[in-house]
């Protein structure tokens, strides 16, 4: 056991920022951006009291380019990076940059940094040289999960922000080392949860909140596809498998659909007879118990025909969102109350930008992210007890890591859709 994890302490959470540039025209938009806002100060911040290594920190002045946008690099080019990440920029523009690309392919490096004009680039070997040379503000980690720590720690030494894929990391250990270092060398630190600004789910969270279905009582979703033989899904050592890489959504979402967190939890795990599942879980389970008897339950499937859904039945009502965990295609919600249901469709729209202008923000106006490391590391506590209920064949008792902020209207931002684009060397994780 790594000795981080063996003191579990509560997690303080911090004042997080809003969004209410994204509602201004542009003239205040500027005033928000490039005004006295923009000067950072940083705030003492609240760390939580885990171990980690010592860091030798350079503080990085903000020089008068990045008073004015973030500059990203990002780590890691694969589908996810190339069809969402990347594109997203364009409609970050307002404040976020991309200014490096990071990965070991050489020719991913060359297209893509002609594709985005990108004049930084190197391999992983490279990333210190190129996060120390003072031209990047920010990181965006995609690489798989059991390399987030690693990434976030050669961030912290250079004074560079860390912008996380989900899950924050493989491990309860990993994420809260990561937190500390975030903490120690004074840089953000934001998980990438797409879909605490996403206006469909948004949506669902203020009708639940209004009580238009009544009091929420179960919360049910299956998310699913069939993963590709030889995907870095279906690798143990790369933190693959079902459950978190799919029913972390699951489980996010019942967090802020219920606005609070589960007390205990009964997982089964299936791992199949494919030869893709070797290592991984084919297939998750869980039924989770939130306070005051609300029940949360969830199947997670990479070997499955391809499901992306959610159901929150209330007292009197219920609401169904279809396709509620994508990005590339438009979502369905279906709102039952007293017999009579509504039906509303939100089209397709880019949701990663919103990711990378909260960021940004957060950089440039000195406020905490929100999704945190913090709510990053709630969803992992949460998927390890999955993981060793499904191995005693018992329910386990959850210590909840409680959260003062929650996703809800303000975070809401809206894009258009990105153009579809041709990936390099970069297949999709679903079998087609």
């Amino acid at each position: 056991m790594d000795s981080t994890d063996s003191q579990r302490v509560p997690v303080t959470d911090r004042p997080v920022a809003g969004v209410d540039f994204i509602r201004h025209d542009s003239l205040s938009m500027c005033a928000t951006l490039f005004g006295a806002a923009a000067i950072v100060t940083r705030p003492k911040r609240v760390g939580t009291e885990f171990a980690a290594p010592s860091l030798h920190l350079r503080e990085k002045p903000m020089t008068k380019t990045n008073s004015r946008k973030v500059r990203y690099a990002v780590i890691g080019l694969g589908n996810i990076a190339q069809v969402a990440v990347l594109p997203a920029f364009a409609h970050a523009k307002e404040n976020s940059e991309l200014v490096a690309l990071i990965s070991s392919d050489e020719d991913k490096l060359k297209e893509l940094s002609e594709r985005y004009g990108v004049k930084i680039n190197g391999s992983y070997e490279d990333l210190d040289r190129i996060l120390a040379s003072g031209d990047v503000d920010a990181l965006y980690v995609a690489t798989p999960n059991t390399e987030h720590r690693r990434a976030l720690e050669r961030a912290a030494r250079a004074g560079v922000h860390v912008l996380c894929e989900k899950p924050l990391a493989a491990t309860v250990a990993d994420c809260r080392s990561m937190i500390q270092t975030a903490s120690d060398a004074k840089i953000k630190l934001m998980t990438a949860y797409r879909l605490h600004f996403e206006q469909a789910n948004l949506r669902a969270v203020e009708r639940l909140r209004k009580g238009e279905i009544g009091e929420p009582r179960i919360f049910s979703s299956v998310f699913s596809h069939q993963v590709r033989e030889g995907d870095i899904r279906t690798r143990a050592d790369l933190g693959g498998g079902a459950l978190f890489d799919m029913g972390i959504y699951c489980v996010n979402a019942a967090r802020y659909l219920f606005q609070d967190e589960p007390l205990e939890v009964m997982a089964f795990r299936i791992q199949g007879h494919s030869a893709r599942f070797a290592e991984t879980d084919e297939m998750t389970a869980a039924i989770l118990r939130f306070p005051g008897d609300r029940i949360a339950q969830f199947t997670a499937s990479q070997g499955a025909a391809p499901v992306s859904e959610l159901r929150v039945l209330g007292t009197s009502g219920d609401l169904q969102l279809d396709a509620a965990y994508d990005y590339h295609e438009e979502s369905e919600e279906k709102l039952t109350v007293d017999g009579r249901t509504k039906r509303t469709t939100t089209p397709q729209h880019d949701q990663f930008a919103a990711e990378l202008l909260h960021f940004s923000k957060c950089i440039l106006e000195d406020l905490e992210p929100e999704p945190s490391g913090e709510e990053g590391l709630a969803d992992v506590q949460i998927l390890e007890s999955i993981v060793q209920s499904a191995a005693l064949g018992r329910k386990i008792t959850l210590t909840p890591i409680q959260r003062d902020q929650r996703p809800n209207a303000e975070l809401e931002m809206r894009k258009p859709k990105t153009p579809k684009v041709e990936t390099v060397n970069a297949p999709s994780p679903s079998e087609e």
